[in-house]
């Protein structure tokens, strides 16, 4: 039955499954060695007011918002697919179940790493360049860089590329990578456009962005061994704080008690009032020391505690005390 087959696949499974991990093949090096080049060209087309500028301008003046208002309303909702936010806790619950599923966390730590990379290298280029939006701009026909803005490349574009094209990297057959890789496509492509529709970016934003999120997923291969130490030690330290838990638990204070009673050799309730099933009489195996004074006078009962004098009380004249003898007289000679 299918339902039966669905229900299934929602159970945990009996133990981690055996996927291969992505590599940095000879091919994948080549092309993200193509993408920083692509990144690299872009930029310098920027930084010399190439006719990639011209184009932004071309676009910008065009207004593709008002060529098709009819759009407006549905890509203002279709371009949140790009925001960081709400795309990331998308995937990281859909991830969370799978790592449960799987008994595994390598698919939470691989998209915590790709959106660190992601967010460290856009946004520093991001702060770097500086460049103006196309509703911001100041000279017509300028690049706009290195003023006050902090759009080139489009985080919009880059987040969709990376957010969504981490489902096709962490796939495990290759059916699933592929429908998985032309969603994702679909998508970035998608929120790129939206972003120039919109009039929020210039193309050229838009294509670097395409190129950074693409650099980010080529480069992961190199971060695996770093997600597989993490992974190695959460769950030590999972396993550790919840046996240090199950031993709290089953921790018996009296126990305990005994077994150290046991170990120094004394008798039960030595040392210690009202507990149950202890002597209150019962007298220690061994007598402890006395201060000096003690049992003179008033008779001190088992547990009793009462204070100590460094100086024992006067002795009374002509009674020697108890367990005393009387000075020996000297023996004269007849």
């Amino acid at each position: 039955m299918p339902i039966d087959r669905l229900f299934a696949r929602l159970e945990q499974e009996p133990q981690r499954p055996d996927a291969a991990i992505p590599r940095m093949s000879r091919t994948r090096r080549s092309i993200l060695g193509a993408t920083l080049g692509f990144y690299a060209l872009i930029v310098a087309a920027v930084l010399s007011t190439s006719w990639l500028v011209r184009l932004d301008w071309q676009v910008m003046l065009f207004r593709p918002y008002k060529q098709w208002p009819e759009l407006h309303g549905f890509l203002d909702y279709f371009v949140v697919l790009g925001q960081r936010g709400p795309t990331a806790v998308l995937i990281a619950a859909w991830l969370g179940w799978r790592s449960w599923r799987q008994r595994t966390l390598r698919p939470l730590l691989v998209m915590a790493t790709a959106l660190l990379l992601l967010n460290v290298s856009v946004g520093a280029a991001k702060l770097g360049m500086a460049r103006e939006g196309p509703h911001y701009a100041n000279v017509m026909g300028s690049n706009e860089m290195f003023l006050t803005g902090d759009i080139f490349p489009s985080g919009h574009t880059a987040n969709a590329v990376v957010t969504w094209g981490i489902l096709a990297y962490l796939a495990t057959t290759s059916q699933a990578r592929r429908i998985l890789s032309v969603i994702a496509a679909v998508f970035a492509l998608g929120v790129g456009t939206t972003t120039v529709y919109l009039g929020t970016h210039w193309v050229t934003d838009v294509l670097l962005g395409w190129a950074a999120g693409l650099a980010v997923l080529l480069a992961m291969p190199w971060f695996e061994p770093l997600v597989a130490w993490a992974e190695w030690k959460l769950l030590t330290t999972r396993d550790a704080l919840r046996t240090g838990y199950r031993a709290f638990r089953a921790y018996d204070p009296e126990a305990a008690h005994r077994a150290r009673l046991h170990h120094t050799g004394q008798a039960p309730g030595h040392g210690r009032e009202g507990t149950p099933g202890d002597s209150p009489a019962a007298a220690p195996r061994h007598p402890e020391p006395q201060p000096a004074g003690a049992g003179r006078g008033v008779p001190q009962l088992a547990g009793e505690l009462r204070p100590w004098h460094p100086h024992p009380p006067p002795r009374p004249q002509g009674h020697p005390g108890q367990g005393e003898h009387p000075p020996a007289r000297p023996v004269s000679s007849h």
